[in-house]
């Protein structure tokens, strides 16, 4: 079990991750995340939510009702030019960290992954 703590700190860049494939709804959003993590991650609606209620303020989401083919409403999220333009280095952050926790634990190296190769910072 993934501590709540981390999962908090990577639902971001799981959120803008899912997202750069499209516009989902928030249930979609979630379904995705818990399936392309093989349900390591797993968010419910009640903490993803206010999650992207922030994404759409500080304007890295938009959101647009649309009704469904039942007729039921519901909100659509994509990412904004602004949500793309964070994606990238938020992916570099979170490739550095767990580069710096692989050469710290040698995990990958224990698991026979190669170490990643650094990123130069000119």
């Amino acid at each position: 079990m993934i501590d709540p703590n981390l999962k908090r700190g990577s639902a971001e860049l799981a959120v803008l991750s899912v997202l750069s494939a499209g516009a989902l709804h928030g249930y979609e959003i979630a379904r995705r995340i818990k399936e392309q993590t093989g349900g390591v991650l797993a968010f419910d609606l009640a903490s993803l939510y206010p999650l992207l209620y922030r994404l759409e303020k500080d304007g890295l989401v938009s959101a647009e009702w649309e009704e469904s083919s039942s007729g039921r409403k519901r909100r659509c999220y994509q990412l904004t030019g602004a949500g793309r333009a964070r994606l990238a280095p938020l992916r570099q952050q979170w490739r550095e960290f767990f580069g710096a926790l692989d050469r710290l634990t040698g995990f990958g190296q224990a698991m026979g992954i190669p170490a990643p190769v650094e990123a130069s910072h000119g």
